[in-house]
């Protein structure tokens, strides 16, 4: 069966869909078929690319942006819609739990799928210099194998 995971930042312009971009390319080395999207917890951005600094550094290591920001929907945490829901932070994370029509909805923190010593929120990039988009990019391929490992694991 084929798995599918929504990754969830503010805007959707630079954590979400670059997650969406790495698990995509690990995906594809790991030759498993996933169903992977990304949005926002706000509409200010939908309907724009990716952040130009975020597409770049994505490209510079493989990954393509290639996702148009939208505002996450209720029907995205309807059960079944996806077996996961992953925000890149606890304030991103506490709006999908209201905004979910049950608690069944399998909603997470990415920093769930990562060892010590990454912090607890993937850092919003968009308002600093280069390197935050390159940590970002760290810590999303470091919890790229565990996502596609609990993917692969999911209990119907």
């Amino acid at each position: 069966m084929k798995r599918s995971v929504l990754f969830v930042c503010l805007g959707n312009i630079c954590r979400s869909p670059a997650a969406e971009a790495v698990l995509r390319t690990a995906a594809g080395d790991a030759a498993v078929e996933v169903r992977i999207d990304s949005a926002g917890t706000i509409a200010a951005h939908a309907g724009e690319p990716a952040d130009p600094r975020m597409r770049a550094a994505g490209r510079k290591r493989g990954h393509a942006l290639t996702s148009i920001a939208r505002q996450v929907t209720v029907a995205d945490l309807e059960p079944g819609r996806f077996d996961r829901v992953i925000a890149m932070d606890r304030e991103n994370l506490a709006e999908l739990r209201r905004l979910a029509p049950q608690p069944a909805t399998r909603i997470s923190l990415l920093s769930e799928f990562l060892e010590s010593p990454w912090p607890q929120d993937v850092p919003d990039p968009y308002y600093g210099g280069a390197d935050g988009f390159e940590f970002v990019l760290d810590m999303l391929e470091a919890a790229a194998p565990k996502i596609l490992h609990s993917l692969s694991n999911l209990q119907d």
